[in-house]
């Protein structure tokens, strides 16, 4: 044994497995390493040097495992000393002549014995993804204490510890409120020790004064939930990826790196699992879900110093923010761990043309009958009219003495043209009122 530890900046520890009726388990320092690999009853560890810090402790019977307890260890104080932390106690004291209930204890060199509080914590990142310009900025309470003053749209928290296994009172009010009394909308969870959430606020206040969903999904303002998220990477090596659909009146996408369909068919408030990238930068291409060959838009994700860290990828604001209120406009929201949150580089945007050709399209909006004028392009040219599904509308081959086609009868709705021909691609936008 030791008094002292070998390393006067550290804490050396014996972990003893004391519980006669508890399993074999594990014991983990939430988001730090694993003290205790499968220790059974009478097991005692070798010595553990960590350094002296507060840590949550959790008991589990095996790594990924549900957790069983949690404690509070205070080894701030401990540089330069030993001590022994044994489990004691029983985990169903009704089965045991009412024993005393279960627990983590630390013995130190000088005799001293210190219980460490049990917990239930869990982890909660908060990201406002909410495109409504009424809630640019918002306060959010918990169970009536004021969490977040002023919290703009397109940020997030780091990831912070907050109460399990109880009733939360999730309530949001304008950014102006002077109390909890002021909340425009309040949400209710109850998250679990030990589990790691994202809680990312979404939808419109009001959605009959916006547009609606082209895949019928409510736009309504609300929380979307998220559990088992990573505050790292798996491996090293690699970035993980969530992905959410988050931009109200925008369709089923898919999300392409090349040829490679990282995404495929999220509609609005769908949340996918993990992707693990190398880290690198990347060229991701939004398409119709049915229709990979139309690229709605294309971003750049420079990925290459994000090696280890997670991050969730958000579609964010409207595709036509004319009929939003003049919400903010479409774009990918990247969101780290750490609460930092950047919009990812267009590469492509719907409005950017390609090469030199050239497109008007007027009216736009329009009532359904649309003109569209091109310059600089050359025979064999495709003008393709194509709605939100993907699904081409009307697509019609025009020369280089043709320089401007009509289209009538458009259906009202959100369109996009796209101009093919040998050496050019341009994409613009059309509103049909």
């Amino acid at each position: 044994m030791r008094e002292v530890a070998i390393n006067s900046t550290d804490v050396d520890l014996r972990v003893v497995h004391g519980s006669s009726d508890a399993p074999t388990v594990d014991v983990i320092a939430r988001n730090v390493a694993t003290l205790v690999d499968n220790a059974s009853y009478s097991d005692i560890t070798g010595y553990i040097s960590v350094p002296p810090a507060i840590y949550t402790l959790d008991v589990t019977p095996a790594v990924g495992s549900p957790i069983v307890a949690s404690f509070n260890a205070n080894l701030s104080g401990l540089a330069g000393g030993s001590a022994v932390v044994f489990a004691s106690g029983f985990l169903d004291p009704t089965q045991n002549q009412n024993g005393p209930a279960f627990g983590l204890f630390a013995a130190l060199a000088n005799g001293t014995v210190v219980q460490f509080p049990a917990v239930s914590a869990a982890r909660l990142q908060v990201i406002h993804n909410a495109a409504d310009p009424a809630a640019a900025s918002v306060d959010v309470y918990v169970n009536g204490t004021l969490l977040l003053d002023n919290f703009a749209f397109r940020t997030a928290t780091p990831y912070v510890d907050v109460p399990a296994g109880v009733l939360l009172n999730i309530g949001v009010a304008p950014g102006t409120s002077t109390s909890v009394n002021d909340t425009l909308k309040n949400f209710q969870v109850t998250l679990a020790n030990g589990g790691e959430y994202i809680a990312v606020a979404n939808g419109v206040l009001n959605p009959a004064n916006f547009a609606s969903n082209p895949d019928g999904e409510s736009t309504a303002f609300t929380l979307f939930l998220q559990d088992q998220m990573r505050e790292a990477a798996v491996n090293a090596g690699d970035v993980d990826l969530r992905v959410v659909h988050g931009s109200s009146d925008a369709p089923t996408v898919d999300v392409l790196a090349g040829a490679a369909v990282l995404v495929d068919n999220a509609a609005y408030n769908d949340i996918t699992g993990y992707l693990s990238v190398p880290a690198g930068s990347y060229t991701l291409n939004v398409t119709p879900g049915n229709n990979n060959s139309v690229i709605v838009a294309s971003f750049s994700a420079p990925l290459t110093a994000l090696a280890g860290e997670s991050a969730v990828v958000l579609a964010s604001g409207f595709l036509n923010p004319v009929a939003n209120q003049n919400g903010a406009a479409f774009g990918l929201l990247a969101v780290l761990a750490d609460g930092t949150a950047f919009m990812l580089p267009v590469v492509t945007g719907i409005e950017e043309n390609i090469y030199n050709t050239s497109v008007n399209v007027f009216p736009n909006p329009s009532d359904g009958t649309v003109n569209i004028s091109v310059s600089n392009m050359k025979d064999n040219t495709f003008i393709q009219i194509i709605n939100m599904q993907g699904s081409i509308v009307r697509s019609e081959k025009i020369n280089a003495a043709q320089q401007d086609i009509t289209v009538t009868d458009l259906a009202s709705g959100a369109y996009f043209v796209k101009i093919i021909s040998d050496e050019n691609v341009v994409v613009k936008k059309l509103h049909v009122n």
